[in-house]
């Protein structure tokens, strides 16, 4: 340290005005307790002027009631640094702390105390907590996150039907509404659910997704509400944080919504409602505030009707619904969608693959009972299992082939029937069944609710056509 900086420092006057300028109460006493000087800060938690102090021993003080313990006269007593709570006559709380001072003998000379209020403290305290909830939120979410494949696809719409969606996305997105997607599986309920929030007042916040269908029903509460250390064998020591924290003032995006346990639909719907949930194994109230967008294929009307859905939450979701059409129903995206996808294809795997005519004019009759999804899969089988670079449908021949090969609409083969009225309208009357149960993903419900008849006549018709339409599997 330079002689002027010394000089400057350890002057009178400037000594007064460090201890005059700190924030902090400041006050020295002798070793009998008397006070030889305090500062501004320390006279304000008094609520005495300097002249009424100066001179007056901590005893004194505390026998007038001016505060309940004096960490200065403990201080001296035990020869140690005390630090502790007193409280005020006023009735507020300070952080106390008095550091005994030594000559170079081992006396005590004077003890320094230094006081804040704790209220102060405890903002303090609860801005540092706030803080490292914050980081250890975000890192929650980097780490859900990075375990998770994301559709980086926008939104394909060159059909009407498509443009009708995304206008309606983008006026939904400005509003913190609940979103109900609905349409048939892999019609790209996600893609739509990333454009809505990328387009929303929250897109700085976590969108966080969930298949309610992909987590095992034991799991599901504390995956939705995260637990606290210890609330069963195998939690983390640390606890850990739930979607509806990690996705605090984002989105959380609930796919197959119809899965959830009635169980779980209750406990969604108080937070829904309150804001509020509890970690597993824990007693304090949380507090959330996210945009809930959920979707599903299944017939919610219906499964209230037949009480395998709570009727609160159907209407507590179903604030803002949006339906999404089938890819068949947009035939106009077909190509673009493909191209997409297999541009992203030859960049992954390095290829220079295009489609034949023949290939693009398949993709328009077919009728995609899987929808976009079906799409995606079939370009990337025939990116990979094609040894020339131009795609077409007759390379799928043989044991490997799907439902490309199997389907005559797809190959835009012509059906010829043969015999008798009876026997080819029950060829037909088969082939169409097959077909349902296919879009339904084998769904014998679905499916002949789609039919119009009843279900155990579907399922008279399936065992009438030997085990099952051509080998198409059930699933209920």
């Amino acid at each position: 340290m330079s002689r002027f900086l010394e000089a400057v420092l350890f002057d009178q006057d400037n000594l007064r005005r460090i201890i005059d300028s700190s924030y902090d109460g400041i006050m020295v006493t002798d070793k009998q307790g008397k006070i030889l000087l305090t500062n501004p800060a320390s006279s304000i938690y008094m609520e005495k002027t300097r002249e009424e102090m100066i001179g007056i021993s901590v005893q004194d003080m505390m026998k007038k009631g001016a505060y309940d313990r004096s960490t200065a006269q403990e201080a001296a007593e035990k020869r140690k640094v005390i630090t502790g709570l007193v409280k005020l006559s006023s009735g507020c709380k300070v952080l106390s702390t008095s550091i005994p001072l030594f000559d170079k003998e081992g006396e005590l000379i004077m003890v320094l105390t230094n006081t804040r209020s704790k209220d102060l403290m405890d903002n303090y305290i609860a801005a540092i907590e706030q803080e490292r909830d914050n980081a250890d939120r975000y890192k929650s979410v980097a780490a859900y996150l990075g375990g998770l494949e994301f559709p980086h696809d926008a939104p394909v719409a060159e059909s009407l039907a498509m443009r009708q969606v995304l206008n309606s996305a983008r006026m939904i997105a400005k509003s913190d509404s609940t979103v109900l997607l609905l349409g048939e599986s892999g019609t790209g309920k996600e893609v739509i659910s990333r454009y809505i929030h990328q387009n929303s007042l929250r897109k700085k916040e976590p969108f966080i997704p969930i298949n309610c269908a992909a987590v095992p029903n034991e799991l599901l509460e504390s995956e939705f509400f995260g637990y606290e250390r210890g609330a069963f064998t195998g939690a983390s020591s640390r606890g850990k944080a739930g979607l509806f924290e990690i996705a605090d003032k984002g989105t959380l995006f609930l796919d197959e919504l119809g899965e959830l346990p009635l169980m779980m639909q209750s406990k969604l719907l108080r937070v829904l409602e309150t804001g509020e949930f509890q970690r597993l194994g824990g007693t304090e109230l949380r507090r959330t505030n996210v945009r809930i967008i959920a979707a599903t294929n299944k017939d919610l009307k219906n499964m209230v009707y037949e009480k395998k859905f709570r009727e609160d939450l159907y209407y507590r979701l179903n604030v803002i619904p949006l339906i999404l059409p089938s890819l068949r129903d947009r035939p106009e995206d077909i190509r673009v969608l493909a191209q997409l996808f297999l541009d992203g294809l030859n960049r992954k795997y390095q290829a220079r693959k295009f489609f034949s005519p023949g290939a693009l004019r398949a993709f328009l009759s077919y009728n995609w009972p899987g929808n976009i999804r079906e799409l995606r899969n079939v370009i990337e089988r025939l990116v990979i299992t094609s040894a020339d670079n131009e795609l077409n449908f007759e390379e799928e021949g043989g044991d490997n082939a799907e439902v490309i090969c199997a389907s005559p609409t797809l190959t835009n083969q012509k059906s010829i029937y043969r015999g008798e009225l009876k026997k080819v309208l029950q060829e037909v009357e088969k082939q169409y069944i097959d077909q349902v149960l296919e879009e339904c993903g084998g769904r014998v419900s679905e499916a002949a609710k789609r039919l119009g008849m009843h279900r155990t006549m579907l399922y008279r018709k399936i065992e009438k056509s030997n085990n099952g339409l051509n080998c198409k599997k059930t699933v209920d």
